[in-house]
């Protein structure tokens, strides 16, 4: 009688973290709509406003939480500190990739990328921290690189788009594992180590060429755009606000499957809004890729099962 309202409250938590999580990958889907709007500033510039407004709404963000005070104690460590300034560089390199891919017309190329990301680390994993691969896990990877193999020949170019995404997101994602510290915290300080960087190169944009780029560096004449530029902010904050309340309450299982829903939305945003041509061959590679997701995802799931039983 006494574990039914615990069972209770267990399935309201479990539904919420699904809230949670599934909205933050909805974000981080419709994420490319929001820099084609912001496509009359250069990435680079983009990138910079994104670093420091992000600084100030993690801020509002974890001072409404009573949480600044994990950001402090980070600030104070110097091992951490490093850790996060080396993750640091690798997450504003996937940004300036993603913002320049998408002002570019290259989403199919991102979508690309973040479906082959879960590949990627684990073939990071096994370079890295030498674990070993399944026999099918070794089949998805096999048929991902086979993917990329094709779309370099056929299509006249090494997808370098896809790659710089895959493993930058990749390698971020294991150099955070290695550091104890929460989501947003984390992320605060990697926007704090690279605010300077970001503000400085902001006002060395606006003063060469004789103040040209200014008016992109700071577009007062155009609110709205402005507006957008103080957004990028909100749009790192929020959906990374939300994954981490959703992972907390989610099993590695169900988040590990519902990442795939970002980049679907992003490939279906390049089709049949922003009319970006896929090609047979571009289409066939896409195809490789997801059955290699298929099979890895087939094999995760019966690994987990197995270890549960």
């Amino acid at each position: 009688m006494t574990t039914t309202p615990a069972i209770g409250a267990e399935d309201a938590e479990r539904r919420l973290g699904l809230a949670f999580a599934l909205s933050a990958f909805l974000l981080w889907g419709f994420l490319p709509a929001y820099y084609k709007w912001t496509a009359a500033i250069p990435a680079d510039l983009v990138v910079a406003h994104r670093i420091l407004w992000s600084v100030l709404f993690l801020a509002i963000f974890l001072g409404w939480r009573g949480r600044l005070g994990e950001v402090g104690a980070i600030l104070r460590d110097p091992a951490t500190l490093s850790k996060l300034a080396l993750s640091a560089a690798v997450i504003s390199i996937n940004w300036l990739v993603f913002i320049w891919a998408v002002e570019r017309g290259r989403i199919l190329e991102v979508s690309f990328g973040y479906f082959a990301n879960p590949l990627v680390s684990v073939a990071i994993g096994l370079l890295v921290l030498k674990e070993t691969l399944s026999r099918w896990q070794a089949t998805a990877i096999g048929l991902a690189t086979m993917a990329v193999g094709i779309q370099a020949l056929a299509l006249g170019g090494f997808p370098w788009v896809s790659m710089a995404l895959a493993f930058s997101f990749a390698s971020y994602g294991y150099l955070r594992k290695t550091v104890a510290v929460g989501a947003s915290p984390g992320l605060m300080v990697e926007a704090i180590v690279l605010a300077p960087l970001a503000f400085a190169y902001l006002v060395y944009a606006g003063v060469s060429d004789g103040g040209a780029a200014m008016a992109d560096v700071l577009p007062l004449d155009r609110p709205g755009l402005f507006m957008l530029l103080i957004g990028t902010g909100v749009v790192t904050a929020v959906p990374l606000a939300l994954f981490a309340a959703g992972a907390r309450r989610l099993s590695l299982t169900a988040v590990g499957l519902m990442q795939y829903i970002a980049p679907s939305i992003q490939f279906l945003l390049a089709l049949y809004v922003y009319g970006e041509e896929v090609e047979p061959v571009r289409l066939a590679t896409f195809g490789l890729i997801w059955v290699s997701l298929a099979i890895f995802t087939t094999d995760t799931l019966y690994r987990h099962e197995r270890r549960r039983k």
